[in-house]
């Protein structure tokens, strides 16, 4: 299979996507909601849902449920699963590994600025290789100075963008990243030089922030958003998926987004 075919899988005929991320349990013990979302998939991709980024296990185990997506195998996970701070992360599924389940492709995390730079980029740039050998995609999510927001610099454009650069760099097809919410972001979409996936972003109160936010990543050149927790740990992960591909592939606004979430929920 080409890897045109694997990425017409994770991005719709716009060019844009609407990921949603189950691998969780990769990186932290608060993954309420996901088992639960993976049960609703048939509702979930009938909404809009266009790709989901899992763990070896999840794909082995939920073949069938994965079957209409597009689908990236988690190839790192935290080498401290209950520190939050994601201290450093080791290599835990190759590409062919996720070829033999039936994957898309492959995700992993680099950390430009940390400690841990040069061991991140190199399993970045074993998979990208792997990648390129046998026409899968490969996703690098860029945390610029660690996995969470830690200091000034890790949430402002100018440190996203030069990380989302490095990621193209070692040969990633598609960038994740972190946005900070402000005009700067389309600094980070312009020096990636690939397509650039927003990080899903915090867990929020109110659902139409959350709206604002993905409104706003759109808005300064995103092609998609892969999402967590404004998803899984909703009580109805359904509206959500079907109010967020109004933004993504029907340029709706926060507003009518947020009706569209009301009116299925209600």
């Amino acid at each position: 299979m080409s890897k045109s075919r694997r990425l017409a899988r994770i991005f719709s005929k716009d060019k844009k996507t609407l990921t949603l991320a189950l691998d969780g349990y990769y990186f932290t013990n608060q993954t309420q909601g996901i088992d639960k979302t993976i049960a609703q998939m048939p509702e979930l991709v009938e909404n809009g849902l266009d790709a989901v980024l899992v763990t070896p296990g999840m794909a082995k185990k939920h073949a069938y449920a994965f079957a209409d997506v597009g689908m990236l195998i988690r190839a790192d996970m935290s080498s401290s699963l209950l520190d939050p701070s994601v201290p450093d992360t080791i290599y835990v599924a190759s590409v062919e590994d996720a070829l033999k389940l039936g994957a898309d492709g492959v995700i992993n995390m680099t950390f430009p600025g940390a400690d841990n730079e040069a061991s991140s980029h190199n399993i970045a740039r074993e998979l990208a290789r792997d990648s390129e050998t046998w026409n899968t995609v490969f996703m690098c999510e860029t945390l610029p100075f660690g996995y969470p927001v830690t200091n000034e610099e890790s949430n402002q454009a100018p440190y996203i963008a030069a990380g989302a650069r490095v990621g193209t760099e070692l040969g990633a097809d598609i960038i994740k990243t972190r946005f900070s919410g402000k005009p700067e972001d389309s600094e980070i979409v312009e020096s990636a030089n690939a397509p650039v996936v927003a990080l899903g972003g915090p867990k929020t109160e109110n659902i139409i922030d959350y709206f604002a936010f993905v409104r706003h990543c759109m808005d300064v050149g995103a092609s998609g958003v892969a999402v967590g927790r404004n998803i899984i740990q909703n009580p109805n992960p359904a509206a959500v998926v079907a109010a967020l591909n109004q933004i993504i592939h029907h340029e709706a606004t926060a507003e009518e987004a947020n009706k569209v979430y009301n009116d299925y929920s209600s």
